[in-house]
């Protein structure tokens, strides 16, 4: 135990010792003085270091890699707490959008600080270790220029080759490869509408991430895609019957001719042309016409049939009309005008 004489202190103050007993005192007056203050800082030391284990834990990591879209406290900090719902509700506070996949963020102090602030965090309930800057990078999974190759290739080989024997892939250009966040990863090549799918054709690739769309991909493939094309084998004037002698096949790319060119020689025999063509011409289906089955004034039966009950009845046709075709036929006992579709030469058809 340490023991003071504090009149002999009081004395000293009071300036009544004398010199010699001075000397003498001061020495063990200091030693005392220096050891109440190890005391009393040695008590807030331990009160700080107590109050500080019962604070929640706060450390967050300099670097850190995360997967999800945001930067969760919870996924770049290591947190230490007893009160289980405290503990959740910390992990699941946002920090920050997380970077674009394979990029990285830095963040400062005063944003963790912020962030803990707006979700109603009391500051003083914790102990906070954070590095002066804290850079978040985000994983990625690679998709290369050939990997969407390969997955039109597969699509155009299942798709539009299957019935194709003849056809064949010649190119195909993605210009990027793509950076994708970690999940499952899913994919859907869809091809151009309302056009043929052969010469140079725009593929889509589309990217899902757990079944969220990400991104889309551009994929031009070249298809070749030969076949046999109706020519015409000499010239044919206009409105000329088509027949067998008037046509020749040959084999060519489809890629390099119009879309309606005609490749079954059924197609034509039997029609007639709407115009002169000259020979050596591809056959399209702006050239070739049905001729008119029936002309004005033609007598014609009307038929009508609706569910069991069939009806027919005489008419007259009052404009020529091909197969297929819908005329004004004038029904000979009610006198009253009809339209009916051309069935044949001498039938015609009301549709209900």
């Amino acid at each position: 135990m340490i023991c003071c004489n504090w009149q002999t202190m009081l004395n000293v103050k009071k300036g009544r010792m004398k010199k010699g007993n001075l000397k003498s005192y001061l020495p063990v007056n200091l030693f005392l003085i220096f050891m109440y203050v190890l005391i009393f800082f040695g008590f807030i030391e331990i009160a700080s270091e107590a109050n500080a284990a019962d604070l929640t834990q706060v450390r967050i990591l300099p670097k850190v890699e995360v997967n999800d879209d945001n930067i969760l406290l919870g996924k770049v900090a290591a947190i230490e707490c007893d009160e289980p719902v405290l503990a959740q509700k910390l992990k699941d506070i946002v920090v920050a959008r997380s970077p674009l996949p394979g990029k990285s963020r830095t963040l400062g102090k005063q944003t963790f600080k912020l962030r803990l602030i707006q979700k109603g965090i009391d500051l003083s309930l914790l102990s906070l270790h954070i590095p002066e800057k804290v850079v978040v990078t985000r994983n990625y999974v690679t998709v290369s220029a050939e990997r969407i190759k390969t997955l039109v290739f597969d699509y155009i080989e299942q798709n539009v080759l299957r019935n194709h024997a003849n056809g064949s892939i010649k190119d195909i250009q993605v210009t990027e490869r793509l950076l994708l966040p970690n999940g499952r990863i899913t994919f859907k090549v869809i091809p151009p509408r309302n056009r043929d799918l052969f010469g140079k054709v725009p593929f889509s690739v589309h990217f899902n991430v757990n079944d969220k769309f990400y991104k889309r991909v551009w994929a031009i493939a070249k298809v070749e895609l030969i076949a046999d094309v109706v020519f015409t084998k000499k010239p044919l004037g206009r409105h000329k019957p088509i027949t067998e002698n008037d046509i020749v096949l040959r084999k060519m790319d489809l890629a390099k001719l119009p879309s309606d060119v005609i490749t079954d020689p059924d197609l034509v025999l039997g029609k007639r042309t709407k115009r002169a063509i000259d020979s050596n011409t591809v056959m399209r289906a702006n050239l070739v016409e049905y001729p008119p089955l029936v002309k004005r004034g033609d007598v014609v039966v009307i038929l009508a049939e609706s569910g069991g009950l069939r009806i027919t009845a005489l008419g007259q046709v009052k404009k020529k009309g091909r197969l297929g075709e819908s005329i004004p036929v004038m029904n000979y006992d009610s006198k009253k005008i009809l339209y009916a579709r051309v069935l044949d030469a001498s039938t015609v058809k009301v549709d209900f």
